[in-house]
Formats: C-alpha cells, structure tokens, sequence
C-alpha cells in the first residue's frame, strides 16, 4: 500500500506539490481570515509564488498566532465542523482545531498509509493503549486509520497494565499503540505475574510521544533496554495535531517517511531559510488536503535533520530523523548546548529511577539551570553521584539532582487537565 506519489521521481513530487500548493494559498486566500489578512498587511502577490522555493516570501505561522488568532484560522462554517480536538499545551495554552468530515477522511487515510509503512496489513489486529477521548486528535486518528486499513483494533485506553494483558492475552493483538516506557511497565507486570511475553502473539509496536533511536538510528537506552526483554519489531512516529499528519518508520527503520500528498516540509533557521542538506533545523509544515484549519509554513518548534537518499523499501520520500528536541526547551547550561530527550537518554539507563521531571529554571545571574527530580527508593549519595557522573561522561555536564517521593513526582507530571505526562517543567517561561 504505498501511494504511486511516494514512488515518483523527486523533480515529480516537487511538481505535484507545487500544483497542490497554488490550490492551497487561493483556497486560504478566499476563506481564512488570518491568512487573507497576513497577505494584505505583508503585501504578498500570491501570483508570484508558483515554487517550493518561493515559499520563503511568506512569514512563518507560529504557535502564538494560533493562540492568539485561533478562531481566525478556521476556513468553514461551523455547521460543517464534525469534531473539535485541542493540542496538548505542552509549550503554552493549547490550540482548538475544528475538523470537518473531509479532514477525518485525510486523518484516516494518513494513519491508513502510516501504519501500512510499518508492515501492519489488513490481517492484523492493534491494541490502542492511549486515549481516544478527552478532545485528543491521536487517539481518533489510531481508530479511524486501522478501520481504514481494514485492520482489527482493540481499544483498551491508556494506563492499568493488568487490563492491557487481559485484552492481549485475550484477543491476541499482532501490534501495540503505545508510548515506549508504558511497555517497560508491561514487561513489569508480566514478569510479576508469570506470563511469557514472547508466547504473547505481539510482534510489533508503533511508538509515539517518546524516542526510541539515537541520531543514528541505533536503539537508545529505552529502546534496548525494552528489546531486550520483549522480542518486538519497535516502529517510531511522529505526529502533531497541527500537522494532521505523521511521520512513521518502514522496515528499514531510517525515519519516519513523508507523505508529499498530505504536508509539504521546510527545515528552518531562525531567520527561517532552509538550512543546508544534512543541517539541524525547526520543522516547519503546510499542511495539504486539510479543508478546516489549514497551516501555511507552520513552525512546530522541532529540531530535527531531514535525509534524502532513497529508501530500501521503495519510497522516494524524504525522512525525518529522531527529533532532537524542542526549540523552545533548549538549554545553555555551562557553556553546553542541551536537549532534554538527551537526558531522557541517561536516565532511562537507571533502572532505580521510577519516574523524574526535568525542571529548567534561570538562576539569579540570568543563566540556565537544570534540576532533575528524581522518584527513587535508592536515594544514596553514591546513587546520585553515579547518576552525576553518567551526565558528565556523555553531556559534559552535571545537573542537580533532588530525591521526591514518587506521588510528588506524579502530581508534577500529571498537571489538572493533561493528557499525557509533562517530563519537562520549563520556569524561564514563567517569567
């Protein structure tokens, strides 16, 4: 199930975006009041941006304007706006988007094509241990692309491990949906209670919200260290809700493919210009195909490096590597520059390390600092010490360390109103 597009020549998917680009700006032009209004005020001639690369006459849409201008962006008549969905808020208040039926019929089709990427087949059936409630995009978009596949799907929702194996055990899922720590903590329960995870019938996993491979593509530590215990084929994704679209691993495991016929890709500068081929920069998307809200040079605050040599498995597609981090969480902490998913990293390396947020605050001379809280029944200083050193071996740096109790630790993860846990506490914005 590869789409004839994602087989085409770079020169054919540069020109069928470029149709589907002109489409897009007269479409915003006519029914969004921001972008009507962002040509007016920056007096863009839409004419004059025919090509890929004209797209840098245009100002870059951040995450404040779809705060502040949120309703702006809708481009229909709320009569036509089947489901509402908000972003998570991770970096600020969270954002509504309104979706019509010709968006969840996109949404399916873009999880359809992603989960056929990975290997799943109409044959197959999924767990989904995330929610599908709670105005949360993924969760729907899960359900309604493995209908789509023709695909079997079990939807148990997040958490509770002992529910998690009664469905597997009972319905026997080929794939798990899930977040790569939560199988940490399956792997816990099934060793507890005796059950042999490697007769269980899973062969795979599709992985969100966390990382799973270094920038090389190697397993990281979460990574090895769940392989290492649950023989699994784990498949990496990346998705936002602005984006409407994701970015899943094939059997090659080189990064998530792109899929041109859902969302053109930028790599930015600060100045927002293409970086060099091989460069780290902030995804940017336009969104295509999306008839609600859609985004014109979206700057998702990702960093990450984008690869261009053709895949093994037959698609031409550019590839995202494993996100570096988010733009807005990086840290100067002693003359290093820091990504909290590096110290995820470390610490995942510890198996006395229940659960931790990191906390970036500025000190009183206007420096970063970083402390890590730290839920642990070990609490030794030579506990800590070896945990400071590891930081200094691989980051060069040592952050401070606090010993909580592990419901201290839950209450700063698990905020009211969240839907998923806040690993990292950024102070400098509270400013």
């Amino acid at each position: 199930m590869i789409p004839k597009i994602e087989r085409a020549s770079v020169q054919e998917i540069k020109a069928f975006q470029e149709d589907k680009l002109q489409a897009l700006l007269a479409y915003v032009n006519t029914h969004s009041a921001y972008y009507n209004r962002v040509f007016k005020e920056n007096n863009i001639a839409l004419e004059t941006i025919k090509t890929l690369d004209d797209l840098t006459q245009l100002p870059v849409t951040t995450k404040d304007d779809l705060q502040r201008y949120n309703d702006d962006f809708l481009c229909v008549p709320k009569t036509k706006i089947i489901d509402y969905v908000t972003t998570s808020g991770t970096l600020g208040d969270p954002v509504t988007f309104a979706l019509t039926d010709k968006d969840l019929d996109r949404l399916a089709y873009n999880e359809a094509i992603s989960f056929a990427c990975a290997g799943i087949t109409p044959d197959d059936v999924l767990q989904l241990t995330t929610t599908i409630d709670r105005r949360f995009m993924a969760g729907l978009a899960y359900f309604l692309g493995v209908r789509k596949l023709g695909a079997g799907i079990i939807r148990v929702g997040a958490g509770v491990p002992e529910l998690q194996w009664d469905s597997i055990l009972k319905f026997k899922p080929s794939y798990l949906i899930v977040v790569p720590s939560f199988l940490l903590k399956l792997i816990e329960y099934a060793k507890q209670h005796h059950i042999d995870i490697n007769a269980s019938g899973v062969k795979g996993a599709i992985c969100i919200g966390e990382s799973l491979r270094n920038q090389d593509f190697s397993l990281n530590t979460l990574g090895q260290k769940i392989t290492s215990a649950w023989d699994l084929e784990l498949f990496s994704t990346y998705a936002s809700t602005e984006m409407n679209t994701a970015f899943t691993e094939c059997e090659a495991q080189q990064g998530g493919h792109h899929h041109p016929e859902l969302i053109i890709v930028e790599i930015l500068d600060d100045a927002h210009q293409p970086v060099a081929p091989g460069e780290v920069g902030e995804l940017t998307i336009t969104t295509l195909g999306v008839e609600g809200m859609p985004l014109l040079r979206f700057k998702t605050g990702d960093m990450v490096k984008a690869y261009t040599k053709v895949c093994s498995c037959g698609r031409n597609t550019l590839r995202l590597g494993p996100v570096i981090g988010r733009k807005k969480q990086m840290v100067k902490y002693k003359g290093t520059t820091l990504y909290p998913p590096a110290m995820d990293n470390i610490l995942n390396d510890f198996s006395d390390v229940e659960s931790y947020v990191i906390e970036i605050s500025h000190n009183n001379i206007g420096t970063d600092e970083i402390c890590i809280k730290i839920a642990s029944k070990n609490t030794s200083e030579e506990f800590q010490q070896n945990i400071k050193d590891h930081f200094r071996a691989k980051l060069r740096v040592s952050p401070k360390i606090e010993f909580h109790d592990f419901k201290t630790i839950q209450k700063l993860q698990f905020p009211k109103m969240s839907r998923k846990p806040v690993m990292v506490i950024d102070k400098r914005t509270e400013a």
